[in-house]
Parts: structure tokens; C-alpha cells; sequence
């Protein structure tokens, strides 16, 4: 059970699936994954999961266990959230930070027993994550990696709980939790979990099985979809993705993810760089642009408040939704920007409007 590996990136247990729909590839985080579909494209993948369902396979993703008496007193002491507000069989969203306050990675916590956690880090981070809570693990407690040991399908859309209840998955159990469940007598994790903002599933199916619950997916009338409607969906929601709008520079303060961290817990790490942060206020915040004009903005242009460059958008994109262009941004929170104000966007030398909102950019229906 392993990816293959070609011309140094690692393939899901599902590319010739992909192959055989049409898919374009790019790489991603180490990996050759699918970005789009002949027959579909981002706009028609992305309004599958806005109107309809659809599946993505984001095997990438990392998966890593801690096992062990005590398995999650521990991990809640290495990462920022508090794993003392959720009960066994239900999910969190945390975050592993440096001493710095930097972020190491942002992830997702299942907890399975006191004894038992299940993470799903990032594909580029994975191996980091696991070597810094195994380097931090006392006597009795176990941080194995495995990333290639299962395949994950994140079904997506206001129709997805109609669909896997017809292939037999369990559908009501509320957001942020998980059941185990099986189809077509493949045992898997059912999460009511994922990155689209829409009510969704994602389906975390042993490595050598995920052809078979991707062919009754796609039997069922799921439309497949690439990674660039993934892009398009998590940003209207403002999403942050590691490395644009979270990094080893850019701190959960900075990018308003400070309701994922447990500031009243005694320990995690960045801490002290973080709670010193929080008192003192944060350089920069992460904002969201709507453009008023045309344009489509990308990461890493300047932003500006008449002649003053105020900051430097992180991830940028039209939103099919809106039907316009739509970005997310660090702004100096010297500059005084609030809510509403207009500032410019430097879109390959010209000044494009835009103003300045609290995404996300559309209503998400997910809880």
C-alpha cells in the first residue's frame, strides 16, 4: 500500500480513474493530482458542489496516528486547540505551531478514545508534523505515519447526504463529527467534514479500496472534481490555505484564526509568542477584497490605499459565484482599513478597486 511515484511525485491510488475521465494534472504538495475534467472544467466542477455533489480525491492530504495511554492529553499540549471541548468521535480543526507563533500546519484532529487521536495534516507537512510530535512523545506514546495508508474522497454539495445514504453511509451526524460505516463491504471513516463550505462528507477509505467507493460514487451521479474548484470554493469561503494565508510567518493572530486556539490551556506550542501577540495586537490581519471592477487578482499583489501600500493579497481568484474577482490579503492594521472602505489592487501595473469585506464572500450552508 503506497503511492507510485513518478518523476518525483507521489500519485493517489486512483490517478488511472483520472486518467481514464480526462483529467488535467498538476502538482501539488508533492503529489500529481487531479486540477480539472475533460467535460467539466472549474466552472461546471465548481457549481456541481454549489447546486448539486461532487467528489474529490484528496489522498494528498496526510494522515498520522497517536496512540497510546494519554495519547490526547498530549497532543492537546503540542497543538492550539483544545481537545478538552470535543468527545470521542467527533473532529477538530487546530493548528501545530513553532515557538515563534509560526504555523507549522493546520490540520484536523479526530479523536478517537483518550488513547487514540487521528490526524489529517497537510501533504507538504505531513512528515514534519509526525517528526515533531513523535520528537516530543513521552515513553508509551506512538506517532505513526500514515499517509499512505488510506485514500481520502471529500464529497461535496447540498445533495451529498442524499447520495451516500443511498450507497448505505450514515449522513446524520452533525458537522465536525465521524462514524465508521462500510460500502460495498469496505470499511471506512465517514466525517462530516470539508473545505467547500457546502454541507459534505470526507470519506477516509483504506489505500487498496479507494477504487471501489470512487466507482460507486461516480456510479451514483457524483461529478468528479479537480483541485481548481477546491481552490475557487474554499476561497469564497476565505478558507486559509497553509503557505498563502498561514506559514511559519504569518500567525493565527495575523490570519483571524484565533478561535482555533486554546488560550486558556496551560500549554501548547507558541503559546507565550502568541498569547504576547494577541495582548499587543497584530501588524497585519488577513481581509477580504471584492473587486469593483474587472480583474482577476492572484497571490502576492500589492495593495494599495491611494499612494500607500498598505499590504499584499495571499490567494486571489474569480469567484464563479459572484461572478466576480475576489481575494484574501494581509493589511496593515496600521493602515486603519475597516469594513466597507475602498483600496486598489495592483493587478499586473494597474489599480484595480476593490472593497474591503469580512468573508466569507458567499453565505456557507454547512452546518
Amino acid at each position: 500500500m503506497s503511492a507510485e511515484v513518478t518523476d518525483a511525485l507521489f500519485r493517489s491510488p486512483l490517478h488511472e480513474r483520472h486518467v481514464a475521465l480526462g483529467a488535467k494534472f498538476a502538482a501539488f504538495g508533492g503529489w500529481e493530482m487531479p486540477l480539472e475534467y475533460a467535460g467539466g472544467g472549474v466552472l461546471k466542477e465548481h457549481a456541481a458542489v454549489r447546486e448539486a455533489v461532487g467528489v474529490f480525491d484528496v489522498s494528498h492530504l496526510g494522515k498520522a496516528r497517536v496512540r497510546g495511554a494519554g495519547a490526547a492529553e498530549f497532543v492537546n499540549s503540542c497543538l492550539t486547540n483544545d481537545l478538552g471541548r470535543i468527545k470521542p468521535g467527533q473532529a477538530q480543526y487546530t493548528l501545530c505551531c513553532d515557538d515563534s507563533g509560526g504555523v507549522v500546519d493546520d490540520l484536523i484532529a479526530y479523536l478517537i478514545s483518550e488513547d487514540e487521536v487521528f490526524l489529517i495534516p497537510n501533504a507538504a507537512n505531513t512528515a514534519e508534523v509526525v517528526r515533531r510530535l513523535a520528537a516530543a512523545a513521552p515513553a508509551g506514546i506512538e506517532v505513526v505515519d500514515e499517509h499512505q495508508a488510506y485514500a481520502v474522497l471529500a464529497v461535496q454539495g447540498p445533495q451529498s447526504a442524499s447520495v451516500l445514504a443511498k450507497l448505505g453511509l450514515p449522513t446524520e451526524h452533525g458537522y465536525m463529527s465521524f462514524a465508521t460505516a462500510s460500502v460495498g463491504g469496505v470499511s471506512l471513516i465517514d466525517c462530516r467534514t470539508g473545505y467547500t463550505g457546502e454541507h459534505g462528507y470526507e470519506l477516509v477509505v483504506p489505500w487498496d479500496d479507494a477504487a471501489a467507493v470512487w466507482d460507486a460514487l461516480i456510479e451514483a451521479g457524483v461529478r468528479p472534481c479537480g483541485l481548481g474548484a477546491r481552490d475557487t470554493l474554499r476561497t469564497e469561503m476565505g478558507y486559509p490555505l497553509h503557505g498563502q494565508e498561514l506559514s511559519l510567518e504569518i500567525s493565527p493572530v495575523q490570519a483571524r484564526s484565533g478561535w482555533a486556539v486554546g488560550w486558556t490551556k496551560p500549554a501548547f506550542w507558541g503559546r507565550d509568542a502568541l498569547t504576547a501577540e494577541k495582548a499587543s495586537g497584530a501588524r497585519r490581519t488577513l481581509r477580504g477584497l471584492e473587486l469593483t471592477g474587472r480583474g482577476i487578482p492572484r497571490g502576492h499583489m500589492e495593495v494599495y490605499a491611494g499612494a500607500q501600500r498598505i499590504g499584499e493579497t495571499t490567494s486571489g481568484t474569480f469567484s464563479p459565484t459572484k461572478k466576480v474577482g475576489i481575494a484574501l490579503a494581509l493589511i496593515d492594521t496600521a493602515a486603519g482599513v475597516a469594513d466597507g472602505d475602498l483600496v486598489q489592487i495592483d493587478i499586473r501595473g494597474k489599480r484595480i478597486e476593490a472593497r474591503v469585506v469580512k468573508p466569507p464572500f458567499v453565505q456557507p450552508s454547512v452546518r
